[in-house]
């Protein structure tokens, strides 16, 4: 296996660079620029010299034994000076070396799964983590990070393996008289199992909007002040207001952080009977738009029409120009803040609690793989409710299962979703 080296930190300049050192190689290459290296796990002061002798930096060397890394093999890690110079002559002088190539993207975490250091959860926990922008994205993929996702894995795997192993002593002894009768114990494994497994897949598009951000659309007749209120809450123009209907035409999105949950907020048209081709195509858009966001907030006009858009019940209707207009009700003011804060608090509140219903599973993947174990389980029940001849189709049904729950964690089936995976992650990582 190649030996491979990346830059493990940002490029630019930098107080400090990371460079990573993985696979058979890496003592060499390490004592091949540092001289020597310093006791597994503790940082050593080195000067690096490139192969003619000449020096390149003075740095803290780090070497990690196998089984003890990052990727599970040998490291070596540099602590350089971040300058892009001195890190160029450090990777330069490590490519000289023999059997040692550049990194290529995620190929660090790709070896720590090969290596059993990582499930295929942690991994795609580990990629969310890189992109977080919020709290509550760094808390949810650090969740699944730490390996809560294959615990609950594991833990539905051994449930059913329990099962399947019943229903399989049953078949090996069906000539003979079984002293003990197993449908009891394997339907109450089974029932709780689909009973967990409903909750996580119920939960998987909350978390979805928690690492993706959630929507929420500003919808009402023109000249309600949604442009206004966009503007207020971006804290600069990011929509164009005018007193004339129809100003806004497309769905303009402007991305923010509640709280700690990531939002975009969606300016739409005016909702109006309009004779204009383009803005009658905004319309239709910024409708579209606004029925499949996850909440929306009807900013209504002294008549209190929606246009035929009709509110959910989590939505929020209040009345726009607060600042010209009275009466009774929350009211917003996108031009002096009038009311914001109130309605800043609501869509916070209302998020909130959705974010509370996310689980451990946080991917399309993720819920596939449940859903094909939560049908092969409830085909097993159907099978076992015809009595136990048919027992050997219930333990194949539940084999079925726990293929599915394996996927989860990258045991089978998973080659085609890595080089993805992995292409998402940087360079040193």
């Amino acid at each position: 296996m190649d030996t491979i080296f990346a830059l493990a930190t940002a490029r630019g300049k930098a107080g400090v660079a990371v460079i990573r050192i993985s696979g058979p190689r890496a003592a060499e290459a390490g004592q091949a620029l540092a001289g020597s290296l310093p006791a597994s796990r503790v940082a050593g002061l080195r000067r690096l010299h490139d192969g003619e002798g000449g020096l390149l930096d003075e740095a803290l060397v780090l070497a990690f034994d196998e089984g003890a890394s990052f990727t599970g093999e040998k490291v070596v890690e540099f602590q350089c000076h971040g300058s892009p110079a001195t890190v160029a002559a450090v990777l330069a002088a490590l490519g000289r070396l023999p059997g040692m190539r550049m990194a290529e993207p995620g190929e660090f975490t790709r070896r720590a799964l090969e290596n059993g250091v990582m499930d295929l959860a942690q991994v795609e926990g580990l990629g969310d983590l890189l992109e977080a922008e919020t709290e509550a994205q760094r808390r949810q993929a650090l969740r699944v990070l730490s390996g809560a996702l294959g615990d609950r894995a594991e833990s539905w795997r051994s449930n059913l393996i329990r099962a399947a192993a019943l229903l399989e002593a049953t078949i090996d002894f069906a000539d003979e008289e079984v002293p003990v009768d197993v449908t009891g114990e394997v339907g109450a494994l089974l029932d709780a199992m689909l009973c967990e497994l409903t909750a996580e897949i119920d939960g998987v598009a909350v978390a979805e909007r928690i690492r993706e951000g959630f929507e929420v659309a500003i919808v009402g007749p023109p000249n309600a002040g949604k442009s206004t209120l966009l503007n207020h809450l971006a804290g600069r123009e990011a929509a164009i207001t005018s007193e004339h209907a129809g100003t806004t035409r497309d769905v303009i999105e402007v991305r923010m952080d509640l709280h700690g949950l990531p939002v975009t907020i969606l300016d739409t048209a005016g909702l109006r009977d309009s004779a204009d081709a383009v803005e009658t195509i905004g319309i239709a858009r910024a409708i579209d738009r606004a029925k499949a966001a996850d909440l929306r907030i009807f900013l209504l006009d002294d008549s209190g029409e929606t246009q035929g858009l009709a509110p959910l019940a989590e939505d929020i209707v209040v009345r726009g120009k607060a600042d010209l207009a009275g009466g009774d009700g929350l009211a917003v003011s996108g031009k002096t803040g009038q009311g914001v804060a109130e309605l800043v608090a609501r869509i916070t509140s209302v998020l909130e609690q959705r974010a509370a219903r996310a689980v451990t599973a946080t991917r399309a993947r993720h819920r596939q793989a449940m859903i094909v174990a939560q049908g092969a389980i409830g085909e097993a029940q159907n099978q076992l409710s015809l009595g136990m001849e048919v027992a050997e189709l219930a333990a194949e049904d539940l084999r079925r299962a726990i293929r599915a729950l394996d996927s989860l964690v990258g045991r089978v089936d998973v080659e085609h979703v890595l080089d993805e995976i992995f292409a998402r992650f940087c360079l040193g990582k």
